[in-house]
């Protein structure tokens, strides 16, 4: 496939417009994956920088230093770009918790999600929390966030269930409610570390680590 073209007044207007689906440019040198993660990454810091309103394809373009033909050459417009960023969001989520699909350690689970948010960048979090204000108004793009975040609650969910099998988590309550608690939780937290990261320095980190355990334990 020959270089793309500058593309033209016309053009680049309905580029910037980040409506109609665009055509796609010039294959990109280098690792295709890897490239699109870059541009997910890149999407993931404008949102949230700028907001979901103040998010383009131009703009995700000059923030990953490339040209706005390169990034519709992997999502056609700004919809499809968000909602990709959405599921890589959600995969980092999923990742989190296949580490307790062999052996139930809830505490394990939330010391690595404590880092990870505590990460040096918050973007992901507040890119998220832009992308829900956003699923408020948008069905389709509400419909991609509610089935992955009921996923996430039902592998949660069938971690607790199995930690309350071992008897390492409380019975009297019914593990996807657990899981409902402890999602609401970190919601909560992801919310509120951009604001006031020193209610999540490591010695309070530690502490609600602590308290999260004691509330979901068997009662002795």
């Amino acid at each position: 496939m020959h270089d793309a073209q500058a593309p033209s007044t016309d053009s680049q207007h309905s580029i910037d417009s980040d409506s109609a689906p665009a055509p796609r440019r010039g294959r990109p040198v280098g690792n295709r994956l890897e490239k699109r993660g870059e541009l997910l990454t890149a999407a993931i810091e404008v949102i949230a920088q700028e907001g979901y309103a103040g998010t383009s394809l131009r703009k995700v373009a000059s923030h990953a230093g490339c040209t706005t033909g390169a990034v519709t050459y992997y999502f056609a417009n700004k919809e499809e770009m968000i909602t990709a960023a959405a599921q890589s969001l959600f995969d980092e989520f999923d990742h989190l918790l296949d580490a307790g699909q062999e052996k139930v350690d809830v505490r394990a689970m939330i010391e690595q999600w404590l880092n990870l948010t505590q990460a040096n960048d918050s973007a992901r979090w507040l890119a998220l929390f832009q992308m829900l204000a956003h699923a408020r108004h948008e069905p389709v793009f509400a419909d991609v966030i509610q089935k992955r975040y009921s996923r996430f609650r039902e592998d949660l969910a069938s971690i607790l269930r199995k930690g309350q099998s071992q008897g390492i988590i409380r019975k009297d309550i019914p593990a996807d409610l657990l899981a409902d608690q402890l999602s609401a939780l970190s919601d909560g937290w992801m919310m509120m570390l951009p604001i006031e990261p020193e209610r999540f320095e490591a010695k309070r980190s530690k502490a609600l680590m602590d308290a999260v355990i004691t509330l979901i334990s068997p009662a002795r």
